[in-house]
């Protein structure tokens, strides 16, 4: 009889599925990226013109630098502590202008609406959503309804798309960060993914957290009037959180960012949350906050700029750009220790923006 060597023992290989969409393909993550990079943009970028992408497209109308965003949201549940899907659209497309340095002109607003769906609960996002953008002072000037079979759609699906014409002297792009350059985040981070993970879970957090979503523009207008082209780089963390975007940005600019655990600003509440469920505050999703590489010169005049405003007032110095390692983020942590501050690999937080 033969008897296997345990120390030749090996693990089967974990079976990726390649040819099927799977829920982390919507996470904002790794399998996001990789669907972008193979996918999406080959097929629609066949030249690749747009090799970097940005949370909003800048283009020249007439002499008019514009930017344009489109964006779908299937958050679910529709209506959850602090927001709904309405506000949530409005405010979310808004935020993708202004992250280009735009200030918005006008919205469009498409609903996918599952038969069955009660019209109470399709009034109250329809007047959220029309309080959000009259609240915003930009207009929804069309859209489109369509209706599917019970079970299609999950209740409700919201588009919206933006346009905006860009601040004089906003220059803020994903490839402008440079080794030096203040890293900087205008409130808080996690309220957002936990507050939908409670409510839609049950989970006991829903009486004590809420939402993060709101409208940034202002912010982004006070901060370019004060830095102008020191603004190098915005980015608003949604899906993903902080650090699938931070390693976006370091991968854009071919620069490393090196993050500070004591400075970042995470709730006591969302921190508890977190450590209930198993997940890493910087890949909660958040709807209400941005991050902002600054250039160093300027730096100190933008942040004390953005706490003069409710939406900046927790702004916070959370780490500085690096010139090595390139494409990679780390983090200084807690025990004095370092390290590496991955994308998210796959979906920990289904349906949330």
């Amino acid at each position: 009889m033969t008897v296997a060597d345990p120390l030749q023992a090996a693990c089967p290989v974990p079976f990726a599925e390649t040819e099927r969409v799977l829920l982390g393909h919507g996470s904002g993550g790794q399998l996001s990226a990789e669907l972008l990079r193979e996918l999406i943009v080959p097929a629609l970028d066949p030249a690749g013109d747009r090799a970097v992408l940005e949370d909003a497209a800048v283009i020249q109308l007439d002499g008019v630098t514009a930017v344009i965003s489109t964006d779908a949201f299937v958050v679910k549940p529709i209506v959850f502590p602090g927001g709904d899907i309405g506000a949530l659209a409005v405010h979310g497309t808004v935020n993708d202008l202004a992250m280009m340095g735009a200030q918005p002109r006008a919205l469009t607003l498409s609903l996918v609406v599952e038969e069955g769906l009660p019209l109470e609960e399709l009034r109250h996002v329809l007047r959220s959503a029309g309080a959000a953008a009259a609240a915003v002072g930009v207009p929804i000037v069309s859209g489109d309804t369509k209706v599917v079979n019970r079970g299609a759609a999950d209740g409700l699906f919201v588009t919206t798309t933006g346009v905006g014409v860009r601040t004089p002297d906003a220059t803020p792009s994903a490839t402008r960060g440079r080794p030096g350059d203040v890293v900087v985040l205008s409130g808080p981070i996690g309220l957002h993914g936990t507050a939908i993970l409670s409510a839609r879970e049950g989970l006991g957090f829903s009486s004590d957290i809420a939402s993060d979503t709101r409208p940034l523009h202002r912010l982004v207008q006070r901060m370019v009037e004060v830095g102008g082209s020191a603004v190098h780089t915005l980015r608003d963390p949604t899906r993903g959180g902080v650090a699938s975007v931070l390693n976006e940005l370091a991968e854009a600019a071919g620069v490393g960012v090196e993050l500070d655990e004591a400075a970042l600003p995470v709730p006591d509440i969302v921190r508890a949350a977190c450590e209930v469920l198993g997940l890493d505050p910087l890949h909660v999703a958040n709807e209400g906050v941005l991050l902002a590489f600054l250039a160093p010169d300027r730096a100190d005049a933008v942040v004390a700029a953005m706490r003069e405003l409710t939406e900046g007032a927790g702004t916070a110095v959370v780490g500085a750009v690096v010139a090595d390692p390139p494409g990679r983020v780390t983090m200084r942590t807690l025990l004095g220790s370092r390290r590496i501050v991955d994308m998210l690999i796959g979906e920990q937080l289904p349906r949330i923006c």
